[in-house]
């Protein structure tokens, strides 16, 4: 469903070119398969390779003196050094993607494995009339349904807004100057929450929707760290290596998540007269995130130009139109190999499937009444 070019991020870097001897400036790209380096001058793709053939990645020193990347790609060692903003923040990035997909590379062998071509492809060629139409037909609906999807989009993020404005006006009703302020008499119980942080964990683990790995950003500080994100039905939870609740955001606290692209989210918490909370989070798994997200957060989710094709993608018709037409085809495939299969021994199943392996084409008059059908 998504797009393999996607850039996901670049970072300005040397790059150590073996044939002349010399270090070449340019910039090192990661896209969700591969690593590629383009030269600054020349523009030409110097460094081009699947993150599958990586066998390590490693942070050494050039001449004893230069910190750099080491990435070793089947027998080729390949050198990156001046990395910006520094060499911590790249080798994160790219150890966490290069470690999930060597994780998904397993599961796809095995779904690959499990995909084998059945006897149910001899029925494709009747039914072909039948499903271009589907496909027509789907199509006009699903352009008709972008159409009422923009226009909920526009009005949940309307509703969204004017959610964040009540929650911001509240704040203002009640001035601190106020001495009849509620905020007076809430000041106490408001300096215990922190004690109690910690123990909310084990409150959470009952309530946990999806928990994966991500790479935490806070604000725009340029220094990148692991953690974990937590979805609960409450809210979504950010949390260190070591499990350390880093901020938790409740439902309502929640202002608006922007979608950069179908790896890269960001969340953000609005106040008035202090800075706001925001936190970027960049991850492997997030495509699997983004759709519980789109449910829970309707109204203040926000896809940005890099993400829309993969929220478009993801509500094409045309996966569900082919996995119906298969279930017809392997239904109607039943029905002529077996018309009245009776329920007998094991004598009698190994016959029938002898038989279907000898059978070689379908008769006309088969044909004639499944074309009716």
């Amino acid at each position: 469903l998504m797009n393999e070019d996607i850039r996901i991020h670049s970072w300005p870097c040397s790059y150590y070119l073996d044939s002349s001897k010399q270090w070449v400036s340019g910039r090192l790209s990661l896209t969700p398969v591969a690593i590629r380096f383009t030269a600054d001058k020349t523009g030409e793709l110097l460094v081009n390779f699947h993150l599958s053939s990586i066998s390590e990645i490693k942070k050494e020193s050039s001449n004893l003196i230069f910190s750099s990347l080491t990435i070793l790609e089947k027998k080729t060692k390949h050198w990156f050094s001046s990395l910006q903003p520094n060499r911590n923040v790249v080798f994160n990035i790219l150890e966490h993607f290069w470690r999930e997909q060597l994780l998904s590379s397993q599961d796809a062998g095995a779904e690959a494995a499990a995909l084998q071509t059945t006897k149910g492809k001899e029925l494709t060629g009747l039914l072909t009339g039948s499903q271009k139409r589907l496909e027509d037909t789907a199509k006009v609906l699903h352009y008709q349904g972008e159409q009422f999807d923009n226009i909920m989009r526009g009005l949940n993020k309307i509703e969204g807004d004017m959610d964040v404005a009540d929650r911001l006006l509240t704040e203002l009703e009640s001035p601190s100057w106020w001495p009849f302020s509620s905020k007076l008499w809430k000041a106490p119980s408001e300096t215990k929450p922190k004690e109690t942080a910690t123990v909310s964990d084990s409150k959470n683990q009952e309530g946990i929707v999806i928990r994966i790995p991500v790479i935490i950003t806070h604000r725009t500080d340029s220094n990148v760290k692991p953690g974990k994100l937590t979805l609960f039905a409450s809210g979504l939870e950010i949390s260190d290596c070591n499990s350390q609740v880093i901020h938790r955001f409740e439902s309502k606290e929640v202002d608006d998540i922007r979608v950069h692209t179908p790896y890269e989210i960001s969340v953000r918490q609005r106040f008035i007269g202090k800075p706001d909370t925001s936190y970027r989070l960049l991850s492997a798994k997030m495509p699997e995130v983004i759709p519980i997200l789109e449910m829970q957060f309707s109204k203040k989710i926000q896809f940005l130009e890099d993400a829309l094709g993969f929220a478009g993608a993801r509500k094409s018709p045309q996966v569900d139109l082919g996995t119906s037409i298969w279930q017809a085809a392997t239904g109607l495939l039943g029905g002529v190999v077996q018309p009245s299969s009776p329920v007998g021994g094991r004598e009698g199943m190994d016959s029938d499937h002898v038989q279907l392996q000898k059978q070689e084409k379908i008769s006309q008059e088969e044909a004639k009444e499944l074309k009716q059908v």
